[in-house]
């Protein structure tokens, strides 16, 4: 029999070598569409039972029968987990110190960011928009690990594929209100055309991650919107003017 695994493409980064995790692909999926791939949003308009088959490929995968995520919602709200969770808390951020637990986020441009103190085994995993990154999604993440034991000066953080600066032109009011939180953030953004500016997101995320005390962080390369054949992309599909977008997943486990 051929492993229902077989096909999948997640991404791995040597910072977390030790600890199982994977930035997924949409390669190796079983939707169809402009879904076409592993869509794993249950947000999503696909069919409910193939996004199931989705996510059933990525726990064989990660080596646990079920997935636990959060309801993500751009906030700056991290939860600690310790078990299989009865109902999906508004959250944006999860962590754990319990092994066999694979901790999920779903993005579609958004910054997926996996975290891991391999030495007093806690992991974690943020959803980072520009919202949540903004408000503080990353270092809750790091507060709610060190609630575990974890000390952020061990702490290795990876972020995973992400829309890049070319292709994120944001408007005057979006800088200002960058700049307003700090001016030094004036650094992340560049001219673009007709009077737009380019975010760069990830080296946003990043200056976040460092200035936290991270032991070492990095982010993969991969643009999601660029990347069709491998990404799904909420802005590309904006642009393409279809309907809805698939959501990739990233998953850690200890």
């Amino acid at each position: 029999m051929t492993p229902i695994t077989q096909g999948l493409s997640p991404i791995s980064s040597d910072l977390l070598t030790g600890v199982q995790h994977g930035f997924f692909t949409r390669i190796g999926g079983a939707s169809t569409g402009v879904f076409a791939g592993l869509n794993c949003g249950q947000g999503s308009s696909d069919q409910t039972e193939v996004v199931a088959m989705n996510r059933a490929r990525v726990a064989e995968v990660m080596g646990v029968a079920d997935l636990v995520g959060v309801h993500q919602v751009h906030s700056a709200e991290a939860v600690i987990v310790d078990g299989p969770l009865a109902e999906r808390p508004r959250a944006d951020a999860l962590v754990t110190a319990t092994p066999g637990i694979a901790l999920i986020i779903l993005t579609a441009d958004c910054q997926p960011v996996l975290f891991a103190d391999p030495h007093a085994q806690v992991i974690g995993a943020a959803h980072a928009g520009w919202r949540g990154a903004l408000d503080g999604v990353l270092e809750a993440t790091l507060d709610a690990m060190e609630a575990l034991g974890a000390a952020r000066g061990r702490v290795r953080a990876v972020i995973g594929p992400s829309i890049s600066q070319r292709a994120y032109e944001v408007g005057q009011e979006f800088l200002e209100r960058f700049i307003d939180d700090d001016p030094n953030n004036s650094r992340f953004f560049v001219n673009g055309a007709d009077g737009k500016y380019q975010f760069n997101l990830t080296g946003y995320g990043l200056a976040r991650l460092r200035a936290a005390g991270v032991a070492e962080a990095e982010w993969t390369g991969d643009c999601t919107y660029f990347d069709a054949k491998r990404f799904y992309s909420f802005r590309r599909a904006t642009h393409l003017g279809e309907a809805d977008y698939g959501r990739l997943i990233a998953a850690i486990r200890l």
